[in-house]
């Protein structure tokens, strides 16, 4: 996510995998104060990324929380006091309702909120985000627009509006399904590599796009998404009947 050309600082909250490939795509747009607990004591950041307080990313204009579900509450509480009035505030959080809920509760007035989910990782955007879809939700004000058209004209993104609920709905099989396959081949211990078909190839490739995410990933992904038990029940539930029941 990348904000448009008047603003003229963003406030990253958190520096995990996601966060840093957040800060490899904006680097070249705008200058980042960086926010994450891990970095304390560690080396200085390079220019245009500078590590900063709590307070002083969170008086940027744009300020994206790229954290766990599970830290959000506790981080909107704590930025709240120093945010900025017109500033901006979006998550990138997996899921969207509940973070959704969060922010608009937790965080005053004068600010805008924007959902957003990148609809891929560091894995699958090794080579580049051009192309990739990113989902916006509108909650509060009219920023969204404008990052929608910031995102397609200048990181080449494939930009999907839509509502929280929509997003989750359809999250709970697209991402529900593809981690839980994914961890449930992970568990089944070294799988075939010789005597493969294609298709088999396919979905190893895909299973090991998500087998590197944070534990926190999939727990959002299974547990905060209020569809994903639904689909995950219905899947295993068809899976069963295409199988006869084993001969007493």
């Amino acid at each position: 996510m990348t904000p448009p050309s008047h603003i003229p600082s963003v406030g990253l909250f958190g520096f995990g995998a996601f966060g840093r490939l957040i800060a490899r795509h904006l680097a070249s747009h705008v200058p980042l104060i960086v926010c994450d607990p891990a970095l304390s004591g560690g080396p200085d950041l390079a220019p245009p990324l500078r590590r900063g307080s709590l307070a002083e990313a969170a008086r940027c204009p744009l300020v994206i929380l790229a954290v766990p579900v599970q830290a959000m509450h506790a981080l909107c509480q704590e930025i709240r006091p120093y945010l900025s009035p017109g500033a901006i505030v979006a998550d990138v959080g997996s899921v969207k309702l509940e973070p959704c809920r969060i922010m608009r509760r937790e965080l005053p007035d004068h600010v805008e909120l924007v959902g957003t989910h990148p609809l891929f990782g560091p894995q699958s955007a090794a080579r580049g985000i051009a192309g990739h879809k990113i989902a916006l939700c509108n909650i509060r004000g009219r920023s969204h627009l404008a990052l929608a058209a910031f995102l397609r004209r200048s990181l080449g993104l494939h930009v999907i509006l839509t509502s929280p609920e929509d997003h989750d709905r359809e999250a709970a099989t697209v991402q529900g399904l593809t981690h839980l396959i994914a961890r449930t081949l992970a568990d089944m211990g070294p799988l075939p590599a010789r005597m493969t078909t294609a298709s088999f190839d396919l979905l190893v490739e895909a299973a090991q796009m998500v087998q590197g995410d944070p534990p926190g990933v999939f727990s959002a992904i299974a547990e905060a998404n209020p569809f994903a038990a639904h689909v995950r029940e219905e899947f295993l539930r068809r899976a069963s009947a295409l199988v006869p029941p084993a001969d007493p």
